[in-house]
């Protein structure tokens, strides 16, 4: 079959290829000139997602990938299938921007052709971007059939799959998990299945999921339900630390039985999908108690984590203290929602002297991101971030005269800290 897959970013671009390697023509198209040069090359436009740069070798060496700028040309040509992966972020009142989402519709409407025109049953146009409840019926087709002047279900489909992959891992997700898959008419859903199965069967299943509002629904719940775990975690944390018992045993020995699942508590919860999708259920369901709830408590981590390193240091004003990782987590070279930023902006409201060190970004890059870089020079206190692999053999040695040390990700070794006098603080941990 003929795909389409429109925006190659971090999720896009390896289910492009995913598609391609299963034996499909892909076309994929994204507005950044450089990024379609790097996959015509066979390169990955971003590190760190495992087996990407070979799978680019192969299908764009083959010709069975290629990538352009002009989505309208690309669907203009009648693919069976045209999957939108755009990024979808909320505003600055937490709730959904639309426009990116928006002008991708535009650029795929101003390229549709007809069931007729195409000389098949009609392109299948699926959304994977998380979205509302309700949004694929109500803006997505909507938008598609007014670009078009076309009918929607009857001259193309509209359904939703959401994504359910984790970056780094995405070749391994995409053979793990169901592929779920709801549309906006019977006819629509059973085309997109059909389609979908070509490509992720058999080493994943594809599930109906009756319409898309259960495959919008489905999504928020497994992603809201992870924030809402973490902040269980971070309030057992919390009380973990006036009580002076170690959370981690605890939560071991809870979920030993098997109706208890308890996540871990940390310093921050971020990324595009965990801090971001609670709000799109919110914004369909603004009745909804505990989902706002988890958003405060997990927003509140870093301003505790500062909290710990001032219990330890008994003042910050004028402290020398890096933030050991922007990135929201170890290995991705990604700050969406990252806790570095918080950290930054409580400790400098607290008037210490926040820096930052990320072996996966350099000084220039740090500061576009509005960090001061730290030297390696003498500190007074760090607080680790990020869980990169490079931090968890970290010791007093690589922090030269820290009396503090705040472990947001319980990754350091307690015991070269305790042996050089530097006060170790792990958040539910004594």
């Amino acid at each position: 079959m003929r795909v389409v897959v429109v925006a190659l970013g971090k999720i896009g671009l390896p289910l492009a290829a995913h598609v391609a390697r299963a034996g499909h023509t892909v076309v994929g198209c994204d507005v950044d000139a450089r990024t379609c040069e790097l996959v015509n090359a066979a390169q990955a436009p971003f590190p760190g997602e495992a087996g990407l740069e070979e799978a680019l070798a192969e299908v764009v060496g083959d010709g069975r990938l290629h990538a352009q700028r002009d989505t309208a040309a690309a669907v203009a040509e009648g693919p069976d299938l045209v999957i939108a992966v755009p990024p979808l972020i909320v505003d600055a009142d937490a709730k959904p921007d639309w426009r990116i989402l928006d002008s991708v519709l535009d650029d795929i409407a101003r390229g549709l052709r007809g069931a007729a025109d195409a000389g098949r049953s009609g392109t299948v146009v699926c959304v994977e971007t998380t979205l509302p409840v309700g949004t694929t019926r109500s803006r997505v087709a909507p938008a598609l059939a007014r670009g078009s002047g076309l009918e929607p279900e009857r001259d193309f489909h509209t359904a939703f799959s959401p994504e359910r992959v984790y970056s780094g891992r995405i070749f391994a997700d995409l053979r793990s998990y169901p592929k779920l898959v709801g549309g906006c008419s019977a006819a629509g859903e059973a085309r997109a299945v059909e389609l979908y199965r070509a490509f992720v069967e058999p080493a994943a299943e594809v599930w109906p999921m009756g319409s898309a509002e259960a495959a919008e629904l489905a999504k928020l719940a497994e992603t809201t339900y992870r924030d809402l775990n973490i902040a269980f975690a971070n309030e057992l944390a919390r009380h973990a630390d006036r009580v002076g018992v170690d959370v981690e045993r605890v939560i071991d020995a809870s979920n030993s039985q098997p109706f208890s699942h308890i996540h871990r508590p940390g310093v921050a919860v971020g990324g595009h999908c965990i801090p971001v999708y609670p709000h799109f259920f919110l914004h369909g369901a603004p009745e909804a108690r505990l989902p706002a709830l988890a958003r405060e408590v997990n927003g509140a981590m870093p301003a505790y984590a500062v909290e710990l390193l001032a219990g330890a240091l008994g003042e910050l004003a004028g402290a020398r203290v890096p933030i050991l990782g922007v990135a929201y987590r170890g290995g991705v070279k990604e700050t969406a929602f990252s806790g570095a930023f918080a950290l930054r902006d409580e400790l400098s409201a607290r008037g210490a002297i926040p820096l930052a060190a990320d072996p996966l970004y350099d000084g220039d890059e740090l500061r576009a991101l509005g960090f001061e870089p730290w030297d390696g020079g003498a500190i007074d206190g760090a607080i680790l971030q990020a869980d990169h692999q490079e931090y968890r053999a970290l010791t007093p040695s690589g922090l030269p005269g820290a009396r503090a040390v705040v472990d947001g990700r319980n990754v350091l070794d307690p015991a070269p800290f305790a042996a050089a006098g530097v006060a170790l603080r792990r958040i539910g941990r004594p």
